[in-house]
């Protein structure tokens, strides 16, 4: 009993020993996450209708306020510094992005990927080949003569990367996901994310050992082909099965919105675990909840409202629009019930990217001499790349490839932790990686107007 007693004693003396001020401490991180929260989405809301006054996709709205916030420090406040650096912002602006794609694969059907799949694997292909084979062996030698030739590679590889969330955010907005031209670019989108692991597999190799293992180069390939097509395979086998199963607990919209989140967390874990991009599970998963799938669960209260009027309307006309309003809400309730979570977590993530620009890197002229060649190349090699897209709209899907995004930078900063891309380098990515971001959106919203 004694012995029990200073077990206890003990066991209550680690809190008494830690310092409040620990607690305190973790206390404060969490209120000041809260208010930069809470700043950077009501901003967002206001920068949003702005841009689109201008004729701007909204999503060049949270950018460039991410760039506004992440630059104060230029006129002396310090106020957001801490913001960009903070792994519990950085963790749910990942989470946005990881929604955004949620909510993009459950408005695609998969019937209409596949039928452009051949197109999209040509444009995913060529946009990987020729921005590297631009980066790599006309303009790093001809804007960087004498550099190692692992340096130029780096370079290729950089310029290859393609970050498909800003694309997919305009399609979404402007209310343009079942065009051809964006069902190419989401299927390019995954052909890219998979070469691109190879190609930056590849050049690590080289740069670390000198030469390349093929078994690794295989292994990428087949890991990623296993996943993508095994997790539609099995998931599309089992999700009409796990809907009834789990709707005979509860059939309420509780669980379904469980379902359908639960899946997107656990393939984009999975995707990342085998080291692809979390996003290309979280659109695989979203690829898996056909509305027919779902019809064991509880049609929404508005379709339980509505239904009974439908007989008693008089006019034709009325019944008619009843019917359509009965039919958008009656199949797609879970994409209703992602919406709000994409709300309040997508603008994080592209506030987030924009504060990851320091406007400093425009400040030298030979940095953004170098970077304008940079960025001239990347874009005309996505562009090349969409004249692959046929009728469907070359400049649509060009331009649709044409962010970089933080896949640019996470190959760069890859690149200059193994010592082959200098600093003044690596300021000249950060600034290509800038202008195809901000260049993209408004250009594309154009295109997709006129279309």
């Amino acid at each position: 009993m004694q012995a029990t007693a200073k077990a206890l004693r003990r066991y209550l003396g680690l809190f008494a020993a830690s310092p409040a001020s620990a607690w305190a401490g973790s206390s404060a991180v969490v209120g000041e996450n809260l208010l930069w929260l809470a700043l950077i989405l009501i901003s967002a809301r206001l920068f949003v209708p702005l841009a689109q006054r201008l004729g701007f996709p909204a999503v060049l709205g949270e950018l460039l306020l991410g760039v506004v916030l992440g630059n104060l420090s230029l006129f002396g406040i310090s106020l957001f510094e801490t913001v960009a650096k903070d792994p519990v912002i950085a963790f749910i602006a990942e989470l946005g992005v990881i929604v955004l794609l949620l909510q993009i694969g459950l408005e695609t059907r998969l019937a209409d990927l596949v039928r452009v799949g051949p197109r999209a694997l040509t444009v995913g292909t060529v946009g990987i080949a020729l921005p590297f084979i631009f980066g790599a062996f006309l303009v790093g030698p001809l804007m960087l003569p004498g550099q190692e030739r692992n340096t130029y590679l780096f370079l290729g590889a950089t310029l290859a990367a393609t970050s498909v969330g800003i694309t997919a955010r305009v399609f979404r907005d402007l209310g343009k996901l079942d065009i051809p031209a964006a069902k190419i670019v989401l299927g390019a989108a995954v052909i890219d994310d998979v070469l691109g692991l190879v190609i930056l597999a590849v050049v690590t190799s080289l740069v670390a050992a000198g030469t390349v293992e093929f078994t690794v180069v295989v292994r990428i390939i087949a890991e990623a082909a296993a996943f993508f097509a095994g997790s539609i395979w099995l998931g599309r086998l089992l999700a009409p099965h796990s809907a009834r199963w789990l709707a005979r607990l509860d059939a309420g919209p509780s669980m379904l919105f469980a379902q359908v989140l639960a899946t997107a967390l656990a393939l984009a874990w999975l995707a990342h675990a085998l080291g692809l991009a979390p996003i290309i599970g979280a659109f695989a998963a979203g690829l898996l909840f056909e509305p027919l799938f779902l019809k064991d669960f509880e049609r929404p209260r508005i379709v339980q409202e509505i239904s009974p009027l439908l007989d008693k309307a008089e006019s034709p006309a009325l019944r008619e629009s009843l019917a359509l309003i009965l039919k958008r809400h009656a199949g797609h309730q879970h994409e209703h019930m992602i919406e709000p979570i994409g709300y309040f977590f997508v603008p994080v993530f592209f506030v987030l990217t924009g504060m990851q620009v320091d406007l400093r890197a425009f400040g030298e002229p030979t940095i953004f001499l170098i970077a304008l060649g940079l960025t001239a190349a990347a874009v005309l090699g996505k562009l090349a790349a969409g004249f692959f897209a046929g009728e469907a709209g070359r400049w649509i899907v060009g331009w649709g490839m044409v962010p970089r995004g933080e896949v640019g930078l996470i190959f760069a900063m890859v690149g200059k932790q193994l010592g082959v891309i200098a600093e003044s380098l690596f300021s000249a990515i950060v600034v290509m990686v800038i202008l195809t971001t901000l260049l993209s959106p408004p250009v594309l919203g154009k295109l997709l107007e006129r279309k």
